[in-house]
């Protein structure tokens, strides 16, 4: 596949645990030709910025600095990591008025500098499949260029675990978390496998055991949480891979949370199915051969994005 070479930028609108670590994990790769980073709270950003810079002896140049909404004009992918932090005990779903409100905000200051032509809008901050659909509801832009980071996670958190647990590398699982970011999230065991071979065919295969590799995968936010009080590495990582694919146009097969076209009978919802990522955003979602049980559990998931966009005002 043809790599995206021409110098590129990402902009980071939220320095806050997980945006900082983002920028962080992003300098590392050397993939960038620059980061800037946007924050309400200008004297943050410019500490990270300073932190960040101390570190470039270290890596590939790449150019990092603080600065205002109008240097979104020139990047390619824009990063909203912006917002109120989920509590202990608190679920996603329940900050959802309040970070819509803080993301009404950012919208109306991006869209007045970047390009729908050249940018994605890569949302990240919680409930991200309600705040996804609420971006690309205020912005105007393509859905395809509108993506939330939506069960790329879970997704991972599933492998890790599943790897652990069939003593294999955990990128040789193949295995998808889809629907919500969340509590009504749904795995996809009809068709997880550990190279080509169907779990079921591994001798220590164990329903009880599965099921509880799946409460572990929804329920870590909430463990990690209560334990340090946030979580911010492995969702900085997910966010590399995601920029990845789409300044390199790699085509690659992530759960991102994308708005729904009839797709498993479901319309005007984002939520995480697999989906082709690449320079244009989303080009398409996959049709997976799901089980009854899978397609009644998307519905719920489903069900439940649409209840909680019916009781916010996002317009």
């Amino acid at each position: 596949m043809p790599e995206y070479t021409r110098p590129s930028r990402v902009a980071i609108v939220g320095t806050g645990l997980v945006g900082a670590t983002f920028a962080y994990a992003l300098m590392i790769t050397g993939m960038v030709s620059e980061i800037v980073l946007i924050d309400a709270n200008r004297e943050r950003a410019h500490g990270e910025a300073m932190d960040l810079n101390h570190g470039l002896p270290f890596v590939r140049p790449v150019r990092i600095w603080d600065c205002d909404y109008a240097e979104c004009a020139e990047a390619d992918v824009i990063v909203i990591a912006a917002g109120a932090a989920q509590r202990p005990g608190q679920t996603r779903l329940e900050l959802v008025q309040r970070n819509v409100s803080i993301l009404r905000d950012i919208i109306a200051q991006v869209t007045r500098h970047a390009s729908r032509e050249r940018s994605i809008l890569l949302i990240v901050s919680n409930p991200v499949d309600i705040l996804a659909y609420a971006a690309w509801k205020l912005s105007g832009w393509p859905a395809g260029r509108v993506i939330g980071s939506g069960t790329v996670l879970d997704t991972a958190r599933f492998r890790h675990l599943l790897g652990q647990y069939f003593q294999v590398d955990p990128r040789s699982v193949h295995a998808y978390i889809i629907g919500e970011h969340g509590d009504s999230e749904v795995p996809l065991w009809s068709s997880a496998n550990i190279g080509g071979i169907p779990l079921t065919e591994f001798e220590n295969w164990d329903r009880a055991a599965m099921d509880d590799i799946f409460a572990q995968t929804r329920d870590a936010a909430y463990a990690i949480i209560q334990a340090k009080g946030a979580t911010y590495y492995a969702i900085g990582l997910a966010l590399v891979r995601i920029v990845e694919a789409i300044l390199h146009d790699q085509r690659s097969v992530l759960s991102v949370s994308t708005l729904m076209n009839g797709d498993y009978g479901l319309r005007d919802v984002y939520l995480s199915l697999p989906a082709v990522v690449g320079r244009r955003g989303v080009e398409r979602v996959l049709d997976l051969p799901l089980s009854q049980e899978e397609v009644v559990g998307l519905h719920r998931s489903a069900g439940v994005l649409r209840e909680t966009i019916a009781q916010v005002e996002i317009i």
